[in-house]
């Protein structure tokens, strides 16, 4: 595979704006035969500003005109186009709650998939706040689901001012619902909330393995939250979709986030926070999230709706440390977005509804300011906007600070398009059209170095899109870049696949997923990989970017020194792989430890396994101090709850490589078709009888039919 360094810098997304208008100045039409001039138009964007201009006592500055401002893009003036005031009552002097209101009716929730937009350049909520009450109902628990339910029916029945447009919306299913678009019909929103169903989509919020987890009699157990990889990106990905349906509207929006904590850890795809960040800015969107879990006074070893602890961990506080680590890291996230993007989280408060009367009380009057960027250049670059008032007038101004310009992918040359998949990787604003999966393993090769297979899965329907378009094959180009702790590229790959899409491939190719497999040298430390896809015929592009650890085995001395442990079904020929970048394919898969007796090992990165089919279990022992291989024995448990539901027979080893290291490759070959679908914990052991030391190994499968 080729390797080289990647260092330039653009972006490709959509340009800011709480609107995007096109200004096209449009010539007379030609006649056939006739010698008028042609048909031409320029496009050029609109970016939206909303201000807030606040004397020194914080109150609203009115009876401004655009000749008072000045607008700077990157300290080039700009010429105001849009210029309209907001006026909204204020909450506490002027503005008296809504009448008391009885027993609301039940009103029939339908569902919609969008916030009804707006005409370009025009306002059409005029002098009304705009507040979304969002319910992430996946990550709630019933009881957090109820209190947040509860707070937003204070909110909207003791709370509410003539001046508040409210929306509902909620991510439940998979998908996010617009329950009920803006309205002050406080009857309605109500029963709106009186229709969701408590409980919708609780239960597939990730879970922890570490010191604080129960024991369930499955110890030994290892970061099992891998099984809910796409959890946390499927949230964030949500709101993104969420701000992007309010962008639709010019005026400046508050969502109000209800959630129970929001953790993101070393397996989750980092940069669809940033995605999710940069589109509320675009969008004029400010999150308010909400902590729905109140005020939690945590005991040391857990409450009575969980087990305790095993292990000395309950015994030297490290389990009540890491309990309260996890805690404060659910909430970090939603700190985070919020102060990104200009709002305030509530947190460790039982009266949630507080939250909600914050994200009111931070939208006060304001000035919308438009202009037509004199910087035509779709470049990706951010922007900087710099806001200021003119004839000496003192007023603190609140906006946003700048935005990322466009990148138009079909006008993009064949330079350009390699060009663009290079430079994304420094952009500040990932790209997350695409969904990506990864898996990233480690094996030791010597006493120094490790190879660090990588393995990404995407779906095949965006294979399909291409397909519809009429396309006879599509391009995936891949490029994937490391980085070390202190922000050193140490590593880089370019690499593509060239499919062919024919309607039977195009088929299948919507029921499975396209897999991709590359690896790296490196030392022990601590890592950054980033890695971008682009289907190069829809030029849709996916971003994944994440932390690894890559640990020092030869400082282990108190358990058995393995590498990661892969799970497959998955294992093809050597001669029949097709797409590798390296033209000496053979001699670069030489130091793959997946490469198997003329076979690829290929990891299931979603670890579902299906009945049918078998599954591969590699890993690799290591006894750097011993003369020669010692035995070990090694056999794979299944867990169902507290239940052993599967065991294979002790596996004896007695051989190994020839290597300083000593290394015994651990492989099994199991049969799943006895087995009930559904969740289960598989648990690799390894023993040295001689040396009496020990290795687990534990993470979450799911197995289907």
């Amino acid at each position: 595979m080729t390797r080289y360094s990647i260092s330039t810098t653009v972006l490709f997304t959509i340009a800011l704006g709480l609107s995007r208008l096109n200004a096209q100045a449009v010539g007379q039409n030609k006649t056939p035969g006739s010698g008028d001039t042609p048909t031409f138009s320029v496009s050029r964007s609109l970016v939206i500003e909303t201000v807030l201009v606040k004397d020194k006592s914080g109150n609203p500055i009115e009876g401004l005109t655009a000749k008072d401002f000045t607008i700077t893009e990157d300290g080039a003036a700009q010429e105001i186009k849009f210029f309209e005031y907001q006026r909204l009552e204020e909450i506490i002097k002027n503005a008296e709650p809504l009448p008391p209101i009885g027993v609301p009716k039940y009103f029939q929730k339908l569902p919609s998939t969008q916030i009804a937009g707006e005409v370009p350049g025009q306002t059409q909520y005029k002098d009304k706040r705009l507040l979304a009450l969002y319910f992430d109902m996946t990550s709630m628990p019933v009881p957090d689901q109820i209190r947040a339910l509860g707070a937003a029916q204070k909110f909207i029945k003791t709370q509410m001012t003539p001046a508040d447009l409210i929306a509902i919306m909620q991510y439940a299913g998979g998908s996010v619902q617009v329950a009920q678009d803006f309205t002050n019909d406080r009857e309605r929103l109500l029963g709106i909330i009186q229709t969701m169903i408590v409980g919708d989509g609780e239960g597939f919020d990730g879970v922890t393995n570490d010191a604080s987890s129960a024991d369930t009699g499955a110890a030994f157990g290892q970061d099992d939250s891998e099984f809910n990889i796409f959890n946390t990106d499927r949230q964030l990905s949500a709101l993104q979709t969420a701000a992007k349906m309010l962008g639709h509207l010019n005026e400046k929006k508050a969502l109000v986030y209800f959630a129970s904590g929001l953790s993101l850890n070393g397996l989750d795809n980092q940069a669809q926070l940033h995605a999710t960040i940069n589109a509320a800015i675009r969008a004029g969107v400010s999150f308010w999230p909400i902590d729905a879990r109140g005020l939690v006074a945590s005991a040391p070893l857990g409450d009575a709706t969980k087990g305790s602890p095993g292990g000395n961990a309950m015994y030297t506080g490290q389990s009540a440390m890491v309990a309260s680590s996890n805690f404060s890291q659910s909430q970090d996230t939603l700190w985070t977005m919020a102060a990104d993007t200009g709002g305030k989280a509530l947190l460790d408060n039982n009266d949630l509804s507080a939250g909600v009367v914050k994200a009111q009380k931070s939208v006060s009057s304001y000035y919308i300011i438009g202009y037509y960027t004199s910087n035509d250049a779709l470049n990706g670059k951010f922007r900087r906007v710099k806001i200021a008032l003119n004839n000496g007038l003192s007023a603190s101004l609140d906006y946003s600070q700048g935005y990322y310009a466009g990148k138009v992918f079909a006008k993009f040359t064949a330079a350009d398009k390699e060009r663009q998949l290079e430079d994304a990787l420094m952009l500040g604003d990932p790209i997350t059209e695409l969904t990506i999966a990864m898996e990233v393993d480690y094996f030791q090769l010597n006493r120094a170095e490790y190879f660090v297979p990588v393995a990404v899965k995407i779906p095949g329907s965006e294979l399909v899109l291409a397909r519809k378009g009429g396309a006879e094959h599509t391009v995936i180009d891949f490029v994937t870049e490391v980085k070390d702790d202190f922000g050193t590229t140490v590593s880089n790959v370019r690499d593509k696949i060239d499919a062919k899409l024919t309607d039977a491939t195009a088929a299948e190719l919507a029921k499975r997923r396209i897999q991709y497999v590359t690896g790296f040298t490196l030392l022990p430390g601590k890592y950054v990989i980033k890695f971008l896809a682009r289907d190069a015929e829809t030029g849709r592009i996916g971003t994944f970017q994440t932390k690894f650890v890559i640990p020092n085995l030869n400082k282990e001395d108190k358990r058995i020194p393995i590498s990661s442990v892969v799970l497959s079904s998955q294992r093809d020929d050597i001669k029949d792989a097709l797409y590798n970048a390296s033209k000496d394919k053979d001699k670069s898969e030489v130091a793959n430890p997946l490469v198997i007796d003329g076979q690829k090992l290929i990891p299931s990165v979603t670890r579902v396994f299906s009945k049918s089919k078998d599954m591969y279990v590699y890993l690799q022992a290591y006894q750097p101090a011993a003369t020669s291989v010692q035995p070990l024995v090694a056999f794979v448990t299944f867990y169902r709850g507290q239940t052993k539901t599967f065991e294979t027979p002790p596996l004896p080893v007695t051989a190994g490589l020839n290597n300083k290291l000593r290394t015994v490759p651990l492989k099994f070959d199991l049969s799943l078709s006895k087995l009930p679908p559904g969740e289960y914990r598989c648990q690799v052991t390894v023993l040295d009888p001689t040396g009496q030391k020990a290795a687990f190994w534990q993470a979450p499968v799911m197995l289907i039919p």
